[in-house]
This record gives C-alpha cells, structure tokens and sequence, in this order.
C-alpha cells in the first residue's frame, strides 16, 4: 500500500475528507492533492498528519529476519 492510500485509509477511519485533512495541517487541498499523485511527503509532513487525526507515525527499517531497526 502506498503512502496516499495510507492517508486516504487514515481519512476514512477518522471520519473526515482529505479536504479537511489539508486544512488541519495547514495547507490547500490541491496542494495535499498534488502531493499524494507524486508520493512526495517529508517525514515531518506524515508526523503532522498523523498529529491531524490524534495517532501517531512511526517509520523503521525492517530487515529479512522482522527486526526493526
């Protein structure tokens, strides 16, 4: 699953637009709209996200074995 999708579950489960998901973290919905058709989100851009809708973000590296790292 791609990051985008990620967001639009995360909308769905939340009960809100990605309109409004845009205005919580402060930007228009045509820029969060162009952002996720080029997959191109900061780390801290997914942290204020997931801030938006009251969960977090975690990001890891996951080796061959389950280790995260």
């Amino acid at each position: 699953m791609t990051i985008s999708e990620q967001i639009k579950v995360l909308c769905v489960r939340s009960d809100i637009s990605v309109a409004e998901l845009a205005r919580r973290i402060g930007t228009s919905p045509q820029n969060l709209s162009g952002k996720m058709k080029r997959e191109s989100f900061t780390i801290a851009e997914l942290e204020d996200i997931a801030q938006a809708v009251n969960s977090s973000f975690e990001r890891n590296f996951i080796l061959e074995n389950g280790e995260k790292i």
